[in-house]
């Protein structure tokens, strides 16, 4: 009962931060419109104009908000972008204002609003976020006591690792054997010169690559294979 009252309460909470954010947005966007017009640009640089600076603050709240999910704080140039966004999206808005203290507040509210919702909105899916991944590793972590494995499976498993280790034993047993006599063959067959054959002649004589000959004649050499 509880968590269906928390998700209704955020759902609620995204729901009117969204509205809030678009009437501000809105608010915002025909001011800064208006100056540009003011200013002497083309129509459509003035509709244009103010989507750069308030994009600007949602591509770097954006990012702000990646970099925490990743267990960042962010860099200097999210945070530069979001403060220079926002002092432009302010400056923007009081420069249409009637030259009063009211007037400058009034301009001033709708960008102040869409920032601030923008922020509470990235808080909301930052929080969101965070209580889903405690609760996949809620899910991941077995409690206490319990084992994730059943008997069943834990003896098969021990019974695999077992005879997977006697395999790579026998593998290992009979390539040794099979190096020995090649250490052998390569003694009994030496030139008149008295030198071993070659790592390609004995790798050819037991089908194996001139490196494994090579490799068994400085093994014996080095005295691993015997006297």
């Amino acid at each position: 009962m509880t968590g269906r009252v928390d998700r209704w309460i955020r759902r609620t909470t995204v729901g009117c931060v969204t509205l809030l954010a678009a009437i501000a947005g809105t608010v915002s966007y025909l001011h800064m419109h208006l100056l540009v017009e003011l200013h002497g640009q083309p129509g459509w640089v003035a509709a244009l104009t103010p989507l750069s600076v308030d994009g600007m603050i949602v591509a770097a709240s954006t990012t702000l908000l990646a970099d925490s999910r990743g267990g960042g704080r962010g860099g200097f140039l999210p945070w530069g972008l979001l403060a220079a966004g926002s002092v432009a999206s302010l400056a923007a808005n009081v420069a249409v204002a009637e030259p009063t203290a009211t007037g400058r507040v009034i301009a001033a509210w709708p960008s102040f609003a869409l920032i601030a919702s923008y922020e509470l909105l990235m808080r909301q899916v930052r929080h969101a976020a965070e209580a889903a991944s405690s609760r996949r590793r809620s899910a991941r972590t077995p409690r206490l006591g319990t084992s994730t494995a059943t008997p069943a499976a834990s003896d098969a498993t021990t019974v695999k690792w077992s005879r997977d280790r006697t395999s790579a034993t026998r593998r290992r047993s009979a390539g040794r054997e099979v190096q020995l006599d090649a250490w052998r063959w390569a003694r009994d067959n030496r030139a008149e010169d008295g030198s071993l054959p070659s790592g390609k002649d004995i790798g050819r004589k037991y089908g194996r690559h001139e490196r494994w000959g090579r490799l068994v004649k400085r093994s014996g050499l080095a005295g691993e294979l015997g006297a």
